[in-house]
């Protein structure tokens, strides 16, 4: 089977773009407007959102419990419960991102890391790649807000967490995510050894 890049994506899905425009510049995100040549060779228009990428962080306790935030989302009108998380500065390597995120929205630096995984949060128009991290080990030294940002530092415990996803009280995509890897991460067998 022929293949176009690393991840082995068959020649046969791939969409090739013919021209396109910038639809809208912001601060944060960046809309695009493609014209591209599907693989038998008609033209569609894809639009969609660039975005710089992000981390969010699982910052466990020495007692397990899981630090997470509550913050009003504006376009949900609606506060969340979720993990720590920010976007990447340009040129900047996610574990840096995680760690500056995790000292000024929860007030905890971090003396271990380690690598969760990733999710793209919206496939269908969104370039944005989340890298999940946990943090352990944690010393609380206090948060540092960016202006204008204001949000609430809690614990829960996987238990509670399960429960309030149960009860739709926790419906953050990357949040969501996140906690399933960390759950099942941590309630995997230890691997055997041959």
């Amino acid at each position: 089977m022929k293949t176009t890049d690393r991840f082995s994506h068959p020649a046969h899905l791939v969409e090739t773009k013919v021209d396109g425009e910038a639809i809208f510049d912001g601060k944060l995100l960046h809309v695009r407007r493609d014209t591209v040549r599907l693989p038998d060779g008609t033209l569609a228009t894809r639009e969609y959102i660039v975005h710089p990428g992000a981390v969010l962080i699982v910052p466990v306790l020495p007692d397990g419990r899981l630090v997470i935030v509550r913050q009003f989302r504006y376009p949900l009108a609606r506060t969340l419960i979720e993990f720590p998380a920010g976007k990447l500065d340009p040129g900047e390597v996610p574990l840096v991102t995680a760690q500056r995120e995790l000292r000024e929205e929860a007030g905890y630096i971090a003396a271990s890391w380690q690598r969760l995984g990733r999710v793209h949060s919206v496939v269908s128009y969104s370039t944005e790649e989340i890298e999940f991290l946990i943090a352990e080990d944690l010393t609380h030294v206090g948060a540092k807000l960016d202006d204008g940002e204001f949000l609430e530092v809690g614990t829960m415990s996987e238990e509670e967490m399960l429960a309030a996803l149960d009860r739709d009280e926790i419906t953050d995509a990357k949040t969501v995510a996140a906690l399933l890897l960390y759950v099942r991460r941590r309630r995997a067998p230890p691997a055997r050894h041959r």
